[in-house]
């Protein structure tokens, strides 16, 4: 759970503010999984804190997420290997919260990391959670301008 609170304020994903009137911030919790390696053994707890509820309105009833088809990927290895590319592939850590969100979302203090000082404030977001519906959208929209950006 430090870890991935660690890693929302080094990517700047949230500012703690006062909750705004007439907006209702949505609920988080967490969400826990265990990773397991080849051999069936848990390699690693992971935690995510996920928003709870998705803003009906906003590309509510779609639901996106970009997969690669399998003839895709057999195309790409045929022809890297016929041009003598050299292919990698990386594994996002935390995707989501890396990409920008246009919408105004506030979220409730994470349970059992709520500030004893501030119990009443909430964090607005400048970056996608786990869990709304947009959060894939945004994620893909940063990635596929940073590789349109680099000339990918």
């Amino acid at each position: 759970m430090h870890e991935e609170l660690e890693n929302f304020e080094r990517n700047h994903v949230r500012d703690f503010v006062e909750p705004p009137p007439n907006r209702r911030p949505i609920g988080t919790k967490w969400v826990f999984k265990n990773k397991r390696g080849e051999d069936g053994m848990v390699v690693r707890n992971k935690a995510r804190l996920p928003g709870v509820s998705s803003k009906e309105g906003i590309n509510y009833e779609e639901t996106f997420a970009p997969v690669a088809r399998l003839e895709a990927i057999r195309i790409l290895l045929a022809f890297a290997a016929s041009k003598g590319f050299k292919l990698q592939q990386i594994d996002v850590k935390s995707a989501f919260p890396n990409g920008f969100i246009e919408e105004e979302v506030y979220v409730r203090q994470p349970p059992g990391f709520e500030s004893a000082r501030f119990p009443d404030r909430v964090y607005k977001l400048r970056k996608a959670l786990y869990g709304p519906k947009q959060a894939p959208r945004a994620w893909y929209a940063r990635l596929k301008s940073f590789c349109s950006n680099a000339g990918l």
